[in-house]
Order: C-alpha cells, then structure tokens, then sequence
C-alpha cells in the first residue's frame, strides 16, 4: 500500500513543494510549509490526500470482505469445529446456587440449538495445587541428579577396575534434617505425592467450586449464541463468556473473582493506566530535555558543561536513548500486569486489550510528546502573549517534525527489522541456556522450543508507523518512501519467520487481532485528517479559495465517518461470532466446511469461458482463488488480474512430457504433511475433540493442579548400562510403579556432554498411568 503511496506523493506534489515560494530550504522546501496560504496548488495536497484515504477505506473494506469469509471458514473447518473447545464457553460471574446445581446450569443453556452435552464446573484444591508443585520439584531433582550420575558412569566406565560412584546424599528437612540418599529419598517422596494425586482424582467433585464453569454444547453455532445472549436478568451475573476456550490459555486462578471486585479492578485498572501515560509523558519530556542539555551551559550553575563534551554527548545521546528504551521494554509487562489484576479469565483476551492500550500510549508518549515535542513548544513559546499566533504557527512548526518522524522510521525500519530477523535475545538464549543451566536432556529440548509471536505488541508498532506515514503523507511526502521500505523489510522477515521460527499453535487469537488493526488504522486515518484540517485553518485567508478547501476537507472527514459507519454496521458484527446462516449452510452441506472460501467472486476467468471440461474450469477457478488468499492483501486486486490475464500459466502446472497441460489445485497442509517436526517441538495443536469420553474431558478442562497425572515421566541419558540400568530399576522401585524412567532420545557424548535427539517425541512416550509405565519399563534398552 504504502509503495503506491510512495510513488503517488513523492512523484506529484513534492514537485509543487519544490516550486513554492515560502523559500524553505532543506527538507522544509519538500514540505507543504514552502507553500504560500493563498497558492492553488494546495488543493493537488487536498486532492491527493481525499483518493488515498478513498484508497485506504477500499483496502480495508476489501481486505474485510476476505478476512471475514476466511474467519467463517476457519470457524466452520472440521479441523477447528470437531474440537471440544471450539464448541464449548467459559461462564464466568456465576451465582452460588447455579455452581452447585450443574443440572440448572444445564437447563439454562439447554435452549440452544442442540442443547448442552457436559456441564464443567470450575474447582480449585490448595492442598492438591502445594502437592503437585512439590512433586514436579522433585521430580526435576531427581532429574538432575540421575543425569548427573550417568555422566559419571560413563566418564568412570572407560577405566580399569573401575568402582561405581556413591550416590548422592542429601538432607531430609532442610539444614538440620538427617542425611539420607538422594535417589531413595527423592523416589519415595514422589511416590507419596503420586498417591496422593490418584486418590484426589476420585474426590474431585468434592473440592470447592469457583465462580465460573465450561458449558459444552453438542453444536458449535450454541457456544456462539451463548456468547453473544443475555443469560441473567441480574445486575453482572454471568455477564462474561468466552468462547473458544484452552486450558493452557485461561488464568485460573482470575475465576473465582466476585463481578464487582472485578469490575472495580477494571476501573482501577484504567486510572492506574492512565497515571502511567502522565508519568511517562513527563519522564519523555524530561529526558528529551536533556537532548538539549547543552542549552544549560549559559547558566551558571551549569558551567562546567560548557568544555565537557564528553558529558555533554553522554546526557544528549546515550543516556534518554537508553532510558527511554528500557521504559518502552517493560511498559508491556506492566500493561499485562493491571490487565491480569482486572480479572480477565484468559491470556489471549489480555493480548486483545492490550493491542488498543499500548497502541494508544504509544500515540500519545511517541508519537504526540516525542516525536512533537519541538514543534509543539516552540509553539507555545511563540504564542506567549499573542495566542492569535498558534494557527499561524502550525503551518510552520508542524513540518519541521518531520525529520524526528524520518529518523523514527529509520531506525524501525533497519534496527527494528535486523531485531526481528537476528532474534537477538531467543538466539542467546539457544546457546546460553544449554551451557549454563541445561542438565538435562529435557532442558536441552525445551531450549530448541520455538518462540511465540506477541501479536499485542507488535501489531500496535506496525499501526504507529502507518499514522506517521499517512499523517505525513500530505506534509513531508518523503517519509513515505521510508515507511515503504518499513512496511517492505517487515513483509520479507515475517513471511519467514512464521514459516520457520514462531510457533503459534498451541492458542491463538483466532486472527481476531486483524479488527483491532483496522480500528486502529481507521485512529490514523481521522488523526491525518484532523492534521489536513488544521493546515487548512493555518493558512486560512478571508477568500472563496481558503473557505472551500476547508469545507472540502470537511467533507472527507464526513465521508471518512459514511466509510466507518458502513464498515461497523456491515462487517464487525460478523467477525467475532459465527453467523446463523454459515451454520446452517454448513450443516445442510457438510462438504463446504472444509472448502476454501471464494474470495474471487466469479467463477469463471476471461481465460477459463472456452475450456469445455467443467472439472478443469472449476480447479483453475480454486487456484485463482488461492492466489486472491495468498497475495490479495500485498497486491492490488486489479494488478492480481493483470498479472493472471498476461501470464495465465500461473493457473496451471508446467507441462509434462506428453505436452498436455494439468490444472493444478494447491496443496493443502494437512497433519500428515506438516509432518512430526511440529509434533516433537510443541508445534502441533493436540486439544481434544468431542469424540472424547466426558470423564477425560472433565479432567483436561480442570486447573492444572487437579489434571495433573499421578506419573513422573524422568528423562535421562542411559550412560553405561552396567553401571546404570540398576539404578534405574531402583529408583522406579522406590517410586512404587509411580516413576517412569524414559532414556530414548538422550545420550552422553564421547566428551561426557549429555545430548538431545530433536527427532524424539517425548511426548508420545510420556505414559498416563501405571500400565504404561509397565509397558515403557519392560520395552527399556538395556
């Protein structure tokens, strides 16, 4: 978008800035400000500005006709459907009477279609959540320890007459507790703690029920309309559901949360938010008042900066750079904080706030205070005494931000570009963690576990750059050849790394994020006409020119809002909730759900009307259609068809041999094509379906502590087998056919490192209970 935006400004009015006659000089001479108030050549600014925002408002509403097909597809794909999850709500806010009578919980929600299949009362047990996390700190001890043996049983296995190595000891109860041996004693513990997690699992109905459940429905449309109904008359009861709900993703312990302390933590939330935006404001003014600390040395008391330049360049430069960098990493971890205070039930709604809060902090901290700063004191320092001057002013200081924005963009574009694609500190982290703290071939696997992609706070970056860009796209036309260059490097590097680094699998947010980038482009979209607006007022003259370049620009604005009101009234009620019609076409005709959507439109192509064979027209009809998916959203739709119409062959194979041409119809991924990578490293998504037996689905939709498995899994390098294999046998014993000791996948190397085959599914040997433990032990290699 932005290169087309490029080419249209660059190439039309930064000629006409050229020409002007304010006699600017620099950068100012390619800027609006070297126009005379009363020059005709602003309505090319004013001309040019209305088609890209008509442009702009076309993307999006294109971009949403697509995005909304293909949400409704991934909705309604069996893939998605059939799970447990994607049929299933989280009721928070319930009432005491309704938590302890699952069955009116049910009655309830038994009007909607298909009615409810299993009622889950959330439930939480202190004692059993202190006994799992005991266990599992046990358990990676005895981890540690074990591989810590093998290392030395292989390094002592190579001498002659070797002697096998005492066994670690350590102290029951703290300093003061009797030494005893470590692998014994850790063994037993755990046993304990497995025991008495078994003997929870029959007790769980029993344990003290939160103010939340997971209401399972039979069809997948009556989790939508649950969502999206009034359920209680009373004032907060039952008033927030989340659908699509993951076990990994929700924060249990925000479930048993009173709505009005919830709803007064939101409130909170908000001031506290607010007071952050105030103190940040202040600590960017000051620090960019130390940008101009050289200043302070006409004063007295600041003589001594007055031949210090090494003083000088560290508290201009490095020292606000730095400090306001560090302030920039952790506002997002603070941000998350008072969201997760506020009582949100799940991580990825968190995510969701948190994209509209940091992009408006940093609109207002980076953009209005950073960026403007200068402009907008020297405009209150002019205007002293004479408030008539600050329209005057404007026109003349708001250009001259436009190197801040350039240097801004800059940085992003090359820095910020090299960040993402070096991946500096998960890179460090590979190589650091496995030297310094990796002891285990379990800390070795986890290390090569691929990183998330944080869609919160690099979405809200990626929307400040297209307000900087478009808001100057009618002032200094230049940045937008740089934030074509952004926007350019960010497309290459992403389209890498979600294909090989980021691994976003386990829970998403469902591309519900794509909205939220709309509002805020829509943000941007008004602060640019605002900006239009109020360069017009500043070079406003008492003549028939200025007065209907003002009611021009009006009327874009009013067009702008016909644009959001259509794209709001049309579009957003169905983006988030599955409409009643895909759910009845897809329940009527199965077989669409797991079609790609026609984004398309027509069915047949110019080129497509003399094939005679339907099937053929058809396949060249779904790769058109992919092509339209894949690349719609980079390249104009109306390039797309140029492209297809001159070069045809993309919608068809090469020719084989015998010289008769193939359609091609794109490869799907499928389970079986993404292959076992995606399972051995936590890429693939494992969550239930409804195929499921209620008792499983009652224990994997619990809090972690009471879905915990009454097994240790311990994963250890085999070492020496002599020396080795008996302690193994001895610490299963002791843990009374509750400890599984697996050594495939690990190994120790000639120079006694331990290593981790990547190519090991842990997980699909990691047992569930005391007959898979059997089954692994008697299957061991010895």
């Amino acid at each position: 978008m932005f290169s087309v935006i490029a080419i249209i400004t660059c190439s039309a009015l930064i000629p006409l800035n050229i020409l002007g006659t304010n006699n600017k000089r620099g950068l100012l001479q390619l800027s609006i400000g070297n126009l005379a108030p009363e020059s005709y050549v602003i309505w090319a600014h004013i001309g040019i500005f209305a088609l890209l925002v008509c442009w702009v408002m076309w993307s999006i509403i294109g971009e949403l006709r697509v995005y909304t097909q293909l949400r409704m597809w991934w909705l309604t794909n069996p893939e998605n459907s059939s799970r447990a999850n994607a049929n299933m709500v989280l009721v928070t806010s319930v009432p005491d009477k309704l938590v302890k009578d699952e069955q009116r919980l049910a009655d309830i929600f038994d009007v909607l279609p298909g009615g409810v299949r299993q009622v889950i009362v959330s439930r939480q047990s202190k004692e059993l959540a202190a006994i799992v996390t005991k266990r599992d700190r046990l358990a990676r001890r005895l981890e540690q320890l074990l591989t810590a043996y093998a290392v030395k049983c292989t390094a002592l296995s190579d001498q002659p007459g070797y002697v096998a190595p005492k066994h670690p000891t350590m102290r029951t109860h703290g300093v003061w507790g009797k030494r005893v041996d470590a692998f014994e004693y850790l063994a037993s513990e755990i046993a304990m703690c497995n025991h008495y997690i078994a003997q929870s699992a029959k007790t769980r109905h029993e344990y003290k029920p939160q103010s939340s459940a997971l209401i399972l429905f039979n069809q997948q449309i009556a989790a939508h309309l649950a969502a999206q109904a009034v359920i209680d008359y009373k004032p907060l009861s039952m008033g927030r559901v989340s659908t699509n709900v993951d076990p990994q993703d929700v924060i249990w312990s925000n479930l048993d949360m009173n709505p009005w302390n919830r709803r007064i933590r939101g409130y909170l939330s908000f001031l506290v938010t607010v007071a952050l935006t105030i103190v940040w404001t202040l600590v960017t003014a000051f620090l960019m008042g130390l940008v101009q600390i050289k200043n302070l040395s006409i004063l007295d008391q600041f003589s001594w900066l007055r031949n210090n330049d090494f003083a000088i360049s560290l508290f201009s430069g490095i020292v606000p750079s730095a400090i306001l960098a560090l302030l920039m990493t952790i506002l997002p971890t603070v941000l998350r904080l008072l969201l997760r205070l506020e009582g949100t039930a799940t991580r990825s709604e968190i995510d969701l706030r948190l994209l509209h809060r940091y992009y408006f902090f940093q609109v207002w901290n980076v953009y209005l205070v950073t960026i403007f700063s200068s402009s907008i004191v020297a405009i209150a320092a002019n205007s002293i005494g004479s408030p008539g001057k600050i329209i005057e002013l404007i026109q003349t200081q708001v250009p001259l931000s436009a190197t801040n924005v350039l240097i801004y963009v800059l940085l992003l574009s090359f820095i910020g570009a090299a960040k993402e694609i070096l991946q500096g500190v998960p890179l460090a982290l590979r190589y650091l963690v496995p030297i310094l703290f990796a002891r285990t071939p379990r800390a070795l696997y986890r290390a090569e576990t691929p990183s998330r992609f944080d869609w919160a706070t690099n979405i809200p970056t990626h929307s400040l750059i297209f307000l900087m860009g478009f808001s100057y796209s009618f002032i200094a036309p230049i940045v937008n050849i740089f934030v074509a260059i952004y926007f350019g490097l960010f497309y290459l590097i992403y389209r890498y790394q979600f294909l090989y680094v980021y691994n976003d699998q386990r829970w998403s947010l469902g591309g519900l994020s794509f909205p939220k980038a709309v509002k805020q482009m829509l943000v941007a979209v008004y602060i640019s006409e605002i900006y239009l607006l109020l360069m017009m007022v500043a070079k406003f003259q008492v003549s028939v020119n200025a007065i209907m370049r003002v009611i021009v620009v009006l009327g874009v604005i009013a067009g702008t809002l016909g644009a959001h009101w259509y794209i709001d009234d049309v579009y957003m009620p169905a983006i988030k909730y599955l409409p009643l019609k895909k759910a009845a076409d897809v329940e009527r005709t199965p077989h669409l759900a797991g079609e790609i959507p026609n984004v398309v439109g027509n069915k047949l192509g110019p080129s497509d009307k003399h094939l005679e064979e339907p099937l053929v027209a058809e396949q060249r009809h779904r790769r058109r259609n992919w092509i339209y998916i894949m690349y719609g959203s980079v390249v104009p739709s109306f390039l797309l068809r140029l492209a297809i119409w001159t070069f045809p062959s993309v919608l068809r194979e090469k020719v084989s041999d015998s010289d008769e041409p193939r359609p091609v119809v794109p490869r799907q991924l499928t389970t079986e094509t993404i292959g076992d990578t995606a399972n051995r490293l936590g890429m693939r998504d494992s969550r239930l379906t409804l195929g499921e037996d209620a008792a499983e689905l009652s224990r994997l939709f619990a809090c972690p502590a009471i879905r915990a498995k009454p097994v240790s899994n311990l994963w250890v390098p085999m070492g020496n087998s002599v020396l080795f294999a008996r302690l193994l046998w001895e610490v299963e014993y002791y843990g009374q056919g509750t400890i599984l000791v697996i050594t495939q996948g690990a190994e120790i190397s000639p120079r006694g490192k331990v290593c981790a085959d990547m190519d090991f599914s842990l997980a699909s040997v990691e047992a569930s209970d005391k007959e898979g433990v059997a089954h692994y032990q008697r299957t061991r290699p010895m």
